[in-house]
């Protein structure tokens, strides 16, 4: 192959999708399809809904916005060209569409999972300090944390990209996945790989472990002042209001954390790769079931929101 920038030798890469599963290709496109089309469509519905019903316009329902908005981009980096590969001889994506690929995703990850930390806090303001949490919670300050989650994100992405421009690819160039994992591309590098890793290794801990022990500790605040109601009404209530943002964080984290663990070796197993979609695809899509089914407040509105335009 021809020499590329920073030394690059290899032009493009074969990314291998689910291309062992030949007999149910065509299934599998539907699934994925359907999933991407709904994870869409919930998610820019809520979004709407949101912006359109004044009763929504917390702090909480401003962060949950911003949720729906990064996993509608989340999905957007990597699904379209799986399911444009599924009719493709040869998948291959180009090395400069595999830095940029990666660089929305990890960008994308990392914001996430600074804005379920942020969700967390909002969460511990409003159950352990009620009487100050509109206060505390003021718009200046939402936005500012917001925003801080995009700049870190931005720049745990930037530092794992100028990281990944300074590999060497000579030799085998099939990603065993169906986006550009870092895990993979640092196995497949034929040159020094010790900042990559050294890079993934702290950004695994600051924003996987130091965001993950914030929300623990926010949480066992939360059961603490929650043990401390004295009616059982008032406990169930104050757990209702956590109990949606608890399980999104335990779907995320969980499944997050055995991706990366099973992706470490850089050999990555047909479960690994379904295991990433619903990492990828499935949570994006349940997040807005998940925030909707048990809040009254999202079910108020929407049903002004049917009466006002007539339509469901």
């Amino acid at each position: 192959m021809t020499g590329g920038r920073n030394n690059t030798e290899m032009t493009a890469f074969i990314l291998l999708g689910f291309s062992d599963f030949p007999r149910i290709t065509a299934l599998l496109f539907i699934i994925f399809l359907l999933i991407y089309i709904t994870t869409l469509t919930w998610n820019l519905c809520l979004i709407v809904l949101i912006r359109m019903a004044s009763q929504l316009h917390t702090a909480m329902y401003f962060f949950l916005s911003n949720l729906s908005f990064l996993d509608l981009c989340y999905v957007t980096s990597t699904v379209p060209k799986l399911l444009f590969n599924f009719f493709q001889e040869k998948q291959t994506i180009s090395f400069e569409g595999c830095v940029v690929q990666y660089f929305f995703f990890s960008m994308l990850a990392l914001t996430e999972c600074c804005l379920m930390t942020v969700m967390a806090y909002d969460r511990y303001a409003a159950i352990c300090k009620p009487l100050l949490y509109v206060s505390i919670m003021s718009p200046t300050l939402c936005i500012r944390m917001v925003m801080g989650c995009y700049m870190a994100g931005l720049t745990g992405s930037l530092s794992q990209t100028c990281a990944l421009l300074q590999l060497h690819f000579c030799g085998p160039n099939v990603i065993r996945h169906f986006f550009c994992d870092l895990t993979q591309l640092v196995h497949l590098s034929c040159s020094g790989t010790l900042l990559a890793q050294v890079l993934l290794a702290i950004l695994t801990t600051w924003f996987g472990i130091a965001n993950a022990v914030i929300i623990i500790i926010s949480y066992i605040c939360i059961a603490m002042s929650i043990m401390k109601i004295t009616s059982a009404k008032g406990r169930s209530k104050a757990f209702n209001t956590c109990a949606s943002h608890l399980t999104a964080v335990s779907l995320f984290y969980g499944s997050g954390t055995f991706i990366y663990l099973s992706s470490s070796s850089g050999i990555s197993s047909s479960i690994d790769r379904f295991a990433s979609m619903f990492y990828i695809v499935v949570i994006p899509m349940l997040n807005p079931l998940i925030y909707s089914l048990r809040n009254k407040e999202i079910k108020d509105a929407m049903k002004r929101l049917q009466k006002k335009t007539g339509t469901c």
